[in-house]
């Protein structure tokens, strides 16, 4: 894998619009960005924070308000020169056509085969390959129109691979799908970044699926700067609690996630460790209980320890009940109401 000198790099960008005259911003002046042969960046931020924009205005679709874009060390690059450099698959689907998907596919090679069309062997070559990438072999022979939406959306990856661009940008390419789809299309970009040494950047609202699959994140808020970094070092600095706070949902440091579930006013110990406590510990929190360690919860009187029996998990009470499911846990608890 190859990240030596970047492929894209901007400098004192500033994107939004121009309307009447008027220049209308979406973003304060941004950092210095760059992407690099062989990383998965993933763009993430609220909606209306300009991701779209931001992605739109990197792939030459639209001028910034000022700054500039050097791709390939050069800037103010012709449609030509860009699509030879830049790759971007987009959220709209290709609807009602009656194109084969292999069709669709060779299409990805029109900035190199020429205003005839005409394929010559690199250029089926590079089709072949981009067909292997994205694993789509078995719907060559389909019409565009009759494909699902994941389908649809690896097609379109296709596509994009066989343009053979360094850099590949993709607007929310989970959108509409479900969610295997969305872990193997994941999945996939973060591949074929190392195995092809594409810089590859994708808008996202998969926060759980970007820290897993990201070399990157870019994470634009709605009134802030844009921070970016090592999605792990962006968790540790509390910068995802600060650009998605809500005041029902607090983004949890420990597990990587969104929590929807505020403090139970109910405390509860809970003496047990591995994945049996995790999901214990989940199924309490949604049931009103705050979970503190079997010391905290001696004044209030509840504890609950986790054990095995016959290589089964058993969840005994204080007053030695036990009980062999969550759900059972839960039915006793609340029976029991306690506060």
């Amino acid at each position: 894998m190859n990240t030596g000198s970047p492929l894209l790099v901007t400098r004192n960008l500033q994107t939004g619009y121009r309307s009447g005259g008027r220049k209308i911003s979406v973003s304060a002046e941004l950092p210095e960005l760059s992407v690099r042969a062989g990383r998965l960046i993933c763009l993430l931020g609220p909606n209306g924070s300009g991701k779209s924009t931001l992605l739109r205005t990197l792939a030459g679709l639209q001028p910034a308000l000022s700054g500039i874009v050097e791709i390939g060390g050069k800037w103010g690059l012709s449609s030509p020169e860009l699509a030879r450099q830049v790759s971007l698959v987009l959220t709209d689907r290709v609807g009602g056509s009656n194109l084969d998907v292999r069709d669709l596919v060779a299409l990805g090679r029109y900035p190199w085969s020429g205003w005839l069309g005409v394929l010559t062997a690199t250029d089926k070559a590079a089709i072949g390959r981009a067909i292997e990438a994205a694993d789509i072999a078995s719907l060559l022979d389909r019409k565009v129109h009759t494909l699902s939406d994941g389908e649809s959306q690896k097609v379109m990856l296709a596509r994009a691979l066989a343009q053979d661009t360094p850099i590949l940008m993709l607007d929310e390419p989970t959108a509409h799908l479900d969610l295997p789809s969305r872990i193997r299309l994941m999945r996939l970009l973060h591949q074929l970044a190392r195995e092809m040494n594409k810089g590859i950047l994708l808008s996202t609202h998969e926060l759980d699926l970007a820290l897993q699959v990201a070399d990157e994140v870019w994470l634009l808020q709605s009134a802030g700067p844009l921070h970016k970094g090592v999605p792990e070092d962006l968790v540790l600095e509390g910068v995802f609690e600060a650009a998605f706070a809500k005041e029902d949902v607090t983004f949890d440091r420990t597990t990587g996630v969104f929590r929807i579930h505020p403090e139970g006013a109910r405390a509860i110990g809970l003496a047990g460790s591995g994945i049996i406590a995790f999901w214990t510990r989940r199924a309490l929190q949604r049931e009103g209980f705050t979970v503190v360690t079997e010391e905290a919860a001696a004044s209030a009187g509840v504890i609950i320890k986790i054990e095995e029996q016959q290589g089964a998990p058993v969840w005994v009470m204080q007053a030695g009940e036990r009980l062999t499911s969550i759900a059972q846990l839960l039915e006793t608890l609340n029976h029991r109401h306690l506060s």
